[in-house]
Formats: C-alpha cells, sequence, structure tokens
C-alpha cells in the first residue's frame, strides 16, 4: 500500500525532503548482507510505499508540498531533482507569497478555508496515482503558523473527506527556550484539535534531537539541516519495509500495523520515537554493536524516559509486579509506564535477537497485557548505512512532563489575555482556547493514571 505524504510549512518541507532522500538512498545502497530476493523483495516494496514512477521512468516522491511562502518549497524541489534519483512531481506544490505570521488563527481559519479547495485538489490526484492508498503521514511543526494551523485545518479536511484512511501526523515540538513568542499557544491549539481528527501524533522533541546532533553526532555548529537529518532518519527507521511478527512477506500496510500495535485507545495517541546507535560516520566506521547490547540499552532508554542512549540514569527500576496502581506511581515517580511499544529491528542476525526483556508486565499499564502491549518487526536488511539498529516506538508518559510545562506557559499568558487579540481577529475565541486547555488537561490526566 502507498503512504501519501503531506509536507506541511517549513518544518514539514525540510524534514519530508529529508526524509525521501534517505529513503531513497537506504533503498539504493544494500550492504550485500542479504540475497537478491530480499534485496529486490525489500526495494520493490519502499519504491511502492513512497514513490511513483512516470511514463518516462522518472521517480516521483508521492507527497503535496504546501506552504504560505515560496522559498522553502522551491529549495526542497531543486534539491530533490539534484540527487538524480528522484524528484517531486510538477503539479504536487502549492505556495502563496504570504505567510501566517506564525499565528495559528490565520493559518487554520483563514489560509486554510481559503486554499482548501486547491490543496486538495493536489492531495486527490496524488492519492489517484496509488494502486491501494494505505493513508496519509503529514509533517509539520507545532510552533508557528503555516505548519500548525493550515496542517491541522488540512488534517481536518482529510479526515473529512477520506473518513476510512489512516492518518499519522508528524509533529516537532519547539526548542523550550522559544522560538515564537506565542508557540505555546500554537501548540495548544494544534494538539487539542489534531486529538480529534489524527489517529495518531508522532512527536519529535527539538531540544532533544539537538542533544543527539551535539553528544552523539559531534556536530559543533548544529543547522536546522543537521537537526532535520536525525528527525528523517529516525522516521525512515520505523517506516522503511519490515515483517510484521510471523509474516513472510513485507507488511503491506504499514500505517495500519503502525496504528494496530500502539493506538488501542482514542485517548491515548501521542508515540515517541528512540532509535539506537545514532553516531557520525566517522566513529560508525569503528564501532562495532551486538543485539544484546543494544536491546538492552533501549530498554533502559525506555523505562528511565531517556531520549538518547548517553547519559541514561541506570538506577531506574520497573517497579515490583503486582503493586497497585497508585503505589506504582509513588515508589518511582521516574519510571516511564507504557501503555504499547514496538521494537523495530533492522540488520544481520535480526532472528537471534531476544526481545523478552520488552515484554515485562512491569513495563505496562496494568490493563493491558503484555502480549498485546508489546509487538516486533524484524528485517535482515541493514538501515542507512547501520549494520545493525533498533527503533522503539512508544505510546507512554514520555511527554507529560514537556506537555504540563507548555499548557502552562500557555495558561499563564492567557489568564493575563497577552497577546490573545491577535487570534481573535483572524475567529479563534476564547472560548476555542479554554475548549484547547480542557482537552490537554484530560490527555495529562489520562497519561499520569496509566
Amino acid at each position: 500500500m502507498s503512504i501519501v505524504t503531506v509536507q506541511l510549512g517549513q518544518c514539514g518541507n525540510q524534514i519530508g525532503q529529508e526524509l525521501f532522500n534517505v529513503i531513497s538512498n537506504d533503498t539504493h545502497s544494500s550492504c550485500g548482507q542479504c540475497p537478491k530476493t530480499e534485496n529486490e523483495a525489500y526495494s520493490v516494496c519502499s519504491q511502492e510505499r513512497f514513490f511513483s514512477e512516470g511514463r518516462n521512468g522518472a521517480v516521483s516522491a508521492r507527497a503535496v508540498l504546501v506552504d504560505m511562502e515560496p522559498k522553502v518549497i522551491s529549495h526542497a524541489i531543486s534539491t530533490a531533482a539534484k540527487s538524480g534519483r528522484w524528484k517531486y512531481g510538477d503539479q504536487s506544490s502549492f505556495c502563496q507569497k504570504q505567510g501566517s505570521g506564525n499565528n495559528w488563527a490565520n493559518g487554520f481559519c483563514v489560509h486554510g478555508p481559503r486554499h482548501e479547495e486547491d490543496i486538495m485538489d493536489l492531495i486527490r490526484r496524488e492519492v489517484e496515482k496509488c494502486d491501494r492508498l494505505g493513508g496519509f503521514f503529514n509533517m509539520m511543526s507545532m510552533a508557528g503558523g503555516t505548519g500548525s494551523g493550515m496542517g491541522t485545518y488540512i488534517t481536518q479536511c482529510l479526515r473529512g473527506t477520506y473518513p476510512h484512511s489512516f492518518i499519522l501526523n508528524q509533529v516537532t515540538w519547539p526548542y523550550g527556550t522559544g522560538e515564537v513568542i506565542v508557540q505555546n499557544y500554537n501548540s495548544v491549539l494544534t494538539l487539542s484539535h489534531l486529538y480529534q481528527s489524527s489517529d495518531a501524533i508522532l512527536v519529535h522533541e527539538n531540544d532533544t534531537v539537538h542533544k543527539i546532533c551535539a553528544q552523539l553526532m559531534n556536530i559543533k555548529q548544529i543547522s536546522f539541516k543537521d537537526v532535520n537529518k536525525v528527525i528523517a532518519h529516525q522516521l525512515g527507521s520505523v517506516l522503511q519495509p519490515a515483517y510484521t511478527e510471523g509474516a513472510s512477506e513485507y507488511n503491506r500496510n504499514p500505517l495500519g500495523d503502525l496504528m494496530k500495535s500502539m493506538v488501542c485507545h482514542p485517548e491515548y495517541k501521542l508515540l515517541g520515537l528512540r532509535n539506537i546507535p545514532q553516531m557520525s560516520e566517522a566513529s560508525l566506521a569503528y564501532s562495532v554493536f551486538t543485539w544484546p547490547g543494544l536491546l538492552k540499552h533501549l530498554r533502559q532508554m525506555l523505562i528511565a524516559n531517556a531520549k538518547m542512549e548517553e547519559g541514561v540514569d541506570w538506577q531506574v527500576r520497573p517497579p515490583a509486579d503486582g503493586l497497585p496502581l497508585a503505589e506504582k506511581g509513588t515508589r518511582n515517580r521516574r519510571f516511564n509506564t507504557s501503555l504499547a511499544n514496538l521494537l523495530i529491528l533492522r540488520g544481520k542476525d535480526v532472528q537471534s535477537a531476544d526481545t523478552g526483556g520488552f515484554m515485562d508486565p512491569a513495563l505496562y499499564t496494568s490493563w493491558l497485557p503484555p502480549g498485546v502491549a508489546s509487538s516486533t518487526w524484524r528485517t535482515p536488511m541493514s538501515f542507512n548505512r547501520y549494520e545493525k539498529s533498533a527503533t522503539l516506538v512508544s505510546n507512554s508518559q514520555f511527554l507529560l512532563k514537556p506537555l504540563d510545562g507548555i499548557v502552562g506557559k500557555a495558561w499563564n499568558m492567557f489568564a493575563s489575555r497577552a497577546y490573545v487579540h491577535q487570534y481573535t481577529q483572524f475567529g479563534i475565541s476564547e472560548e476555542d482556547f479554554l475548549d484547547s486547555f480542557t482537552a490537554l488537561e484530560q490527555i495529562i490526566a489520562s497519561y499520569t493514571h496509566l
């Protein structure tokens, strides 16, 4: 099945271009450790999922690019064309001359309705190129105006037009120190509205990715391109083909399989990503990894809610199985309780990897058995030059602290009515703000009581 990617705003378009680059490079760079039939099956599945082939043999990304300013889209299109392996479709982008001014209401209430017909027409054309539609993958930031406001509006339009298709939103969480003065308002409005229309929300925190660039990739002067490459690598490690448990063919419906594994209840839609190893190319050449070592690190990262393998707190332990829920929370407040976990293992000797540590009942909420809450996908194909790599998609309490922080900051601003007039002038009322705060407080309460 094919996935139609919708790249929204500056952030969504930059990460989207890097993602297709990672996927294309990975598909074309086999390490030679698998038989030819395996390589071909992997390549064909990836191609069907992310690219379409024109009559002239040109390979185009199954993507629609949307921004209210032309600069970023023009750069993404030209960069893709220069790769020589893939490009964006000739009629797959929509842009205007005027941005949304980092105002969620401007994107959601003005630009969205005004340009809905043109954008949805582009998406419809991309859908019609698919033999079988697996769903939509929307990429956007939470802090700005076009990506967050218009991205939320287009997500709602997709839900209305394609009610039975899966929709996964990848959102980039803003830096804690602040990129935009109203980023907390934009984030609250984005998350609360996406919860109503998206099947799952995959979150990348800029602060975490920045640390990965600095501490693991050893990059001295970190640019947005460096950050976007790390995010794209993590996304590719989830979206590229893998075998679900017991399957003899690559999973044909990746978004459906992901939702089945990760989202068992509509109250819990927030997904986080951990991927190891991640390092500079120079270090990679001198590094050797074992499956027991990788999985031990990844399990402790989950337990201690560590976002990368460096600096993991090894003192955090799961609570003793059988404790009452209230006692579990008070015994070990640093412990990260999970609702569901999906392990994706790629590379050499992948069938020998023992994933039993992720079946421990103590890792999960009491109302789901580990057999339902834990899943594993595998493929002997290495990913993006890593001989062995492990990715963990987690539906857990990982976002409680940042979510509570962003809601608290937004509420403090709203209590003094700071900048509220900038939203009401475009059609977002104070009651809309209050509804959004209420929705997120409910989500925080639900995850807190896992």
